[in-house]
């Protein structure tokens, strides 16, 4: 069941957006409202789309070449400077290659830069393993004082960009290649540390992020047509978590599913396990890439073979409710 709160918020019709491509539109918006925002990217403009802010402002663009350890070092002195610096490389990459300057240099001094990755997780697609960021968020989490967010569409992807440019603080946020249903309308406003819940049910508790949530939307509301109701969460905001409201709802169910399109292991499914554990010990069953990497294919080839396709997910939740 929908609440009516929600049924507020949400997009009604079939549009598709790419989050990275309302990334780029929102961030040369915010170009124009906000001079000190300046935006580095390592050859990559046109697949990341900060080229929209490249075209606007090519005063305040740097293209720092194949080199992402140097773009998040020169971020990092730029914020030193008032300058709000969105640093932006495909995830892999921000999160591998530039781990050391990122806990070092933007972490531990508590820099105030802004990490937007693009093309990660297996929705990626043919690119194959090497380009697949899987274990982004895990990386990102374990590094102290670093937001992580990942948003499930278009709109939210803008309201996150407008909230991590007024954050003061590092912060990473997960965004995708390809194009996904619209799920929130402009009325929708994201705050840092919180979730919404997209549906009210006692079966279970199911909790996505990122791209799945559109797929477990959709599954949510294909059960409910069978009379399996299902406390739906979409929980943008990984680190912070809006402990609250798992709590309250894993209280309620006693039974909770995490969705994600990343490495079971350190990613959303680990941030309500670890919040579970020590709080309100509760059944989870984590739904994600199971500790393997990646492969080519389209993304729905690869969403089904890695169980994280509608079909899929129906079939475990229905598993684990007998």
């Amino acid at each position: 069941m929908i609440p009516d709160k929600t049924k507020k918020i949400l997009y009604d019709g079939d549009k598709k957006v790419a989050t990275r491509n309302a990334y780029g539109e929102r961030l040369a918006e915010l170009g124009q409202i906000n001079k000190n925002i300046v935006v580095l990217d390592c050859d990559l403009s046109k697949s990341t789309m900060t080229v929209v802010f490249a075209k606007k402002f090519p005063d305040r663009f740097f293209n720092m070449g194949i080199a992402e350890a140097n773009m998040t070092s020169v971020a990092a002195g730029l914020s030193t400077m008032g300058k709000i610096p969105f640093i932006s490389t495909f995830g892999v990459f921000a999160t591998k290659r530039a781990c050391d300057q990122v806990s070092t240099s933007i972490a531990y001094p508590q820099l105030n830069v802004k990490i937007c990755a693009t093309h990660c997780g297996i929705s990626v697609g043919e690119d194959g393993a090497t380009h697949q960021a899987i274990e982004d968020v895990a990386i990102m989490r374990a590094i102290p004082g670093i937001t992580v967010i990942s948003p499930s569409d278009g709109t939210e992807t803008r309201k996150v960009i407008d909230a991590v440019a007024d954050y003061r603080g590092p912060c990473y946020v997960r965004l995708t290649r390809g194009a996904s249903p619209l799920i929130f309308n402009d009325e929708y406003n994201f705050k840092i540390g919180k979730g919404v819940k997209l549906s009210e049910g006692n079966a279970a508790t199911l909790i996505s992020a990122g791209f799945t949530t559109h797929i477990c939307l959709s599954a949510v509301n294909k059960l409910s047509e069978e009379g399996i109701e299902l406390d739906f969460i979409n929980m943008a905001s990984i680190k912070p978590l809006d402990e609250d409201l798992i709590l309250q709802s894993a209280s309620k169910t006693g039974l909770v599913f995490t969705v994600e399109d990343h490495n079971i292991i350190g990613g959303l499914g680990s941030a309500v396990c670890e919040l579970l554990c020590a709080k309100q010990p509760t059944k989870v069953i984590r739904i994600g890439v199971n500790d393997r990497f990646g492969a080519s294919g389209s993304p729905a080839e690869l969403y089904a073979a890695y169980g994280l396709d509608e079909a899929s997910v129906i079939k475990t939740l229905k598993e684990h409710l007998d």
